[in-house]
């Protein structure tokens, strides 16, 4: 633990809930997952950064749109100790993941337009249905309501 010097420009947990608009159990998670870093006082209390606001800012943006928390703390190890991301590491990041984010988009779009068809026809037929039955495999495996029998 790196003790916290004396007139720091620092944060407390509570602080930095306040601010950031994240609960201070998400903070903590954060930190326990190794997202964000804190320094202790003597007293043992956590105490931020004020850097550690736009680092909890990029990890709640980067969740919004679907980045899951271990590519976010991927390239959150890049940052240094106590340094906000700059718009030069948003757009580093942004495109290191614009490649999955479209692959992500194209397959929600193929089941937002099968699940249309679904709709459209009504049936929801196990044999046709390629949402929940593609290329009818649940028809080789014999007649019957194959997912509601236990084996």
């Amino acid at each position: 633990m790196t003790p916290i010097p004396p007139g720091a420009d620092v944060l407390t947990i509570g602080e930095l809930s306040e601010r950031s608009g994240v609960p201070s159990s998400a903070l903590r998670f954060y930190e326990r997952q190794g997202l964000i870093r804190s320094r202790r006082t003597t007293g043992n209390q956590r105490r931020y950064s004020r850097a550690t606001l736009r680092q909890v800012a990029f990890i709640r943006a980067s969740q919004n749109v679907g980045v899951p928390l271990g590519l976010i703390g991927e390239v959150l190890a890049f940052l240094p100790d106590d340094a906000a991301p700059t718009q030069e590491f948003w757009e580093r990041a942004s495109s290191c993941w614009r490649d999955m984010l479209n692959s992500r988009i194209k397959q929600l779009e193929r089941m937002r337009d099968l699940f249309t068809e679904c709709i459209g026809c009504g049936c929801l037929s196990f044999d046709q249905c390629q949402l929940i039955n593609p290329g009818d495999k649940l028809g080789e495996q014999g007649p019957g309501p194959r997912r509601l029998v236990k084996s």
